[in-house]
């Protein structure tokens, strides 16, 4: 087994690394003054189980290019198999045609990556279960709710704590960790009058006096997460916090989350932290690598990978 990494989220890879106690391996990763990616494995693969880590994350078009070049490299230097290994899947919100005339960009996405000759895909939350059968290879979607479950037992009063999915599509993903930790279930009606923008409407389930978790796999402008927990305080919750595998913020969103009345906003470390994010005096990041690395070491092992979860 070998395991190397693209550009998109170095300190994961080293952790990950840290975790199966092997070194990252080498690969030089570079452009040319155009910008053209140019891809080099410094050692030799041939007949390896091999393993790239890489965040689709910003500047997603770049970091998706390494990943296609390194897995191209990887095959024409007759690796025994490629597994890309995706901590953050981007183009996963656009898993189906929400309007007449627009792509389905996930799929072509899984398309690029099964064509370059990748031989199984390993990932975490995506944001629609149903992108797994968009792969025509193994597709292993990990779940970050063990993770985020530790942590909570770590800094809440379990009897006092709510969880409420901050809308109705994220229901499933809210009751798996209420069920985890054995705690009732609110939930965020809202109405979203276009796409980046969200005002939400109603509460169903009763908040008063609780520490209301929200729980969601991706944060990106923040807007849904101010106004859920606005209202949620509204309502007589004691506190909120957000507990999101993907920290996407975009745009503004680490000033807003800052400015927000939000408790604290605790992220993965699926899409690497900026310098904001890390400095911000209320997100906390916390780690994936000891889940992602069991996943790789048992995928390398040829066992089972949904044992994790049971």
């Amino acid at each position: 087994m070998k395991v190397f990494a693209g550009n998109s989220n170095r300190h994961l890879a080293d952790a990950i690394c840290s975790y199966l106690n092997v070194p990252v391996g080498k690969a030089s990763v570079r452009r040319f003054a155009d910008q053209e990616i140019f891809v080099e494995i410094q050692e030799n693969v041939r007949g390896e189980d091999v393993f790239v880590i890489q965040s689709t994350s910003f500047p997603t078009n770049d970091h998706l290019m390494e990943l296609l070049i390194m897995i191209d490299a990887f095959r024409r230097s007759s690796a025994k198999r490629i597994t890309a290994v995706l901590p953050y899947f981007g183009y996963a919100r656009q898993d189906r045609r929400a309007s007449g005339r627009t792509p389905i960009s996930a799929k072509l996405v899984a398309n690029l990556i099964t064509e370059a000759g990748a031989d199984r895909v390993l990932t975490l939350d995506l944001h629609a279960g149903q992108i797994q059968g968009f792969f025509d290879i193994p597709t292993d979607n990990l779940f970050a709710v063990p993770i985020l479950v530790r942590d909570v037992k770590e800094h809440y009063d379990l009897k006092n704590v709510m969880v409420v999915s901050p809308d109705v599509g994220g229901v499933v993903r809210a009751r798996a960790l209420a069920k985890r930790i054995d705690s009732q279930l609110a939930i965020v009606d809202k109405r979203r009058e276009r796409a980046g923008e969200s005002e939400v409407m109603n509460i169903i389930g009763e908040v008063d006096g609780k520490d209301c978790l929200l729980i969601d796999d991706i944060v990106d402008s923040g807007g849904t997460l101010c106004n859920a927990a606005d209202a949620l305080l509204a309502q007589g919750a004691a506190s909120v916090t957000a507990y999101i595998t993907h920290g996407v913020l975009s745009g503004g969103a680490v000033a807003r989350i800052s400015a927000s009345k939000l408790k604290e906003l605790v992220i993965t470390d699926s899409i690497q932290p900026t310098t904001a994010v890390q400095s911000a005096h209320n997100i906390r990041v916390i780690s994936t690598a000891s889940l992602l690395g069991e996943a790789i070491k048992r995928t390398a092992m040829e066992a089972s990978v949904s044992s994790l979860f049971d």
